[in-house]
């Protein structure tokens, strides 16, 4: 039984670690998907909380019963083996495309609250990439099972102190000019990017993990904790609208009203956040490329990190503006595909 609950928690946290990466973290996700929309914005992150539990799980148990060494062998089971591929082939890229922004967001750490240059950001957070994904799953399970706990109660401290705030209700009434439409696409447009991104890791986590029960459960509270701290974070970045607005990393614009100790905590809560996602899309890309050239997962650990290390000197912000959108947009035809397909697949 104790055994069981440790797999049930690691499977929630290592699914809470995944999909709370960059622009999560720092608050940038949430003030784009749910808080730009006032009012609308804590409706619509129950129905992403709701997406997250359901497709999360759906995905594992999919992954557990092919017994998936890959993504790529679930997007054949899926879609077959032409589409299937095409799509893997696709993902290859946008997952290479979001590891570089991830990697640059660690360098701005660096660089904005360490006075580290953002060069010896970048070689700190590759050289400790490598060395842990040499270690496998194993590395990337145990990551999270430090990092999301933390991350939780530093949440559970802010949306405490935003509740003694003035601004506590504002999430209820803050006013918006934006579309009513795109207010309701906006839960799908995340749920969407973030679960295409996190089958890098969840795939070969739930081919790993042959309980159903197990995965479910994992997924339950996975999906509980991650609407918990959209929610959290939306309600805090309510409480400072506009002002936060100003700010690069607007969460940790927050954290810096709570002293000095706590912003030092966040920023680091931040950069660990950013390294889960980090060490499971480069892990998920690793078994990807191995599948199919069947070179030894080192040598493609070091090309991988190369190649987003070249990518990430282009900067975070222009990366997170130009590939997010779009990657989005082209996530929401796989969610469409992966509902419908999923459907259909033994009664899931």
């Amino acid at each position: 039984m104790l055994k069981r609950t440790g797999k049930v928690l690691q499977i929630a946290s290592t699914y809470m670690g995944t999909i709370v990466g960059a622009g999560f973290a720092t608050g940038q996700e949430i003030l784009q998907f749910f808080t730009r929309f006032g009012y609308w914005g804590a409706l619509t992150i129950v129905i992403a909380t709701a997406l997250f539990i359901w497709l999360g799980s759906k995905m594992m148990l999919i992954a557990s019963d092919i017994k998936a060494k890959s993504y790529e062998d679930l997007n054949k089971t899926l879609f077959g083996d032409k589409y299937g591929s095409w799509i893997s082939h696709f993902m290859l890229f946008v997952l290479l495309g979001v590891t570089a922004v991830m990697l640059a967001g660690a360098g701005t750490i660096f660089y904005e609250n360490w006075n580290i240059a953002y060069q010896t950001g970048l070689l700190i957070t590759v050289v400790g990439c490598y060395f842990l994904l040499r270690k496998g799953m194993k590395a990337i399970l145990t990551v999270n099972a430090i990092v999301v706990p933390l991350m939780l109660l530093f949440t559970v401290f802010v949306i405490v102190d935003t509740f003694q705030s003035p601004g506590a209700t504002r999430f209820a009434t803050l006013p918006t000019d934006q579309s009513i439409l795109a207010a309701w696409a906006s839960p799908f447009l995340y749920t969407a990017f973030n679960l295409s991104m996190s089958q890098a890791v969840l795939v070969p986590l739930g081919a790993e993990i042959q309980d159903r029960k197990v995965i479910v459960l994992g997924s339950w509270i996975g999906g509980i904790g991650i609407g918990f701290m959209l929610l959290a974070g939306h309600i805090a970045l309510s409480a400072h609208m506009p002002n936060v607005l100003q700010y690069a990393i607007p969460m940790g614009g927050i954290a810096k009203q709570l002293g000095h100790m706590v912003q030092l905590i966040y920023v680091f809560l931040i950069f660990a956040e950013i390294f889960t996602t980090l060490i499971a899309d480069i892990y998920g890309l690793t078994l990807q490329l191995q599948e199919r050239l069947k070179w030894p997962r080192s040598v493609l650990t070091l090309i991988v990190l190369a190649c987003c290390f070249i990518a990430s000197q282009i900067g975070f912000g222009p990366l997170l503006s130009t590939l997010y959108p779009l990657f989005g947009l082209i996530s929401l035809g796989w969610l469409y595909l992966i509902i419908r397909k999923r459907m259909a697949h033994n009664g899931l």
